[in-house]
């Protein structure tokens, strides 16, 4: 199998994370393929339209795409019971909290190619970019909220709302997600400590990519 991966993705580290808690990491070749909104890839865009990753290609010659379906794949080919639970009420709480810090991590990438597109200064008067504060910082505290219940298990959703915020701390240090935020912050910093979270962590190669020594 082959994975169309970066080191500064994190919907494929999600993934990542999900062959390290299964065991599978040595399944699957991983080849760095860069992808930008404004420049697409051939090879990225002949597998997947969306010109997207994470994209696997499978030995069989199947095509899965987005890491939601990617993760449960392999959670299934696992026979994972704890990223994925069985029972339909646990199941659908996970699946929403994923979609939660999914969605997170939605807002962040548009965020910043926002910003990026149109310079890092803030227009005060900017409903757009109000609007994306707003929405980050909401779910901010409302994960703060439930940070209590986060540490009960390492589920799909947990690993989700782990990576969003530690993209935060990648991408947008200026926001200082952990102020006021004491139970979501302790959370975090103790499932950064889990293996397969070490494992992962994100590596900005552009350098390296630029001279054409990443892998």
């Amino acid at each position: 199998m082959r994975l169309f991966w970066s080191p500064k993705s994190p919907f494929v580290r999600k993934v990542m994370v999900v062959l390290h808690e299964t065991g599978q990491v040595d399944d699957v070749e991983t080849e760095r393929t860069p992808v930008q909104m404004s420049e697409p890839n051939p090879k990225v865009l002949s597998a997947n339209p969306l010109n997207k990753i994470p994209t696997l290609l499978l030995d069989d010659g199947r095509v899965l795409l987005d890491s939601r379906v990617i993760c449960e794949f392999f959670a299934r080919r696992a026979g994972d019971t704890v990223l994925y639970p069985r029972d339909e009420a646990e199941y659908f709480r996970t699946a929403s909290l994923q979609a939660l810090g999914d969605g997170l991590l939605d807002l962040l990438l548009i965020w910043r190619n926002w910003h990026r597109d149109r310079g890092l200064a803030h227009d005060a008067a900017d409903p757009y970019l109000d609007a994306f504060g707003l929405k980050v910082t909401t779910t901010l505290d409302h994960l703060e909220s439930r940070a209590g219940e986060l540490g009960e298990r390492f589920d799909i959703g947990r690993v989700s709302v782990a990576i969003a915020l530690a993209h935060l701390d990648f991408r947008w240090e200026v926001l200082h997600w952990r102020a006021g935020r004491p139970n979501l912050a302790a959370w975090h910093a103790e499932v950064s400590e889990r293996p397969s979270m070490r494992a992962t962590r994100i590596v900005d190669d552009s350098a390296a990519l630029a001279t054409g020594r990443a892998s």
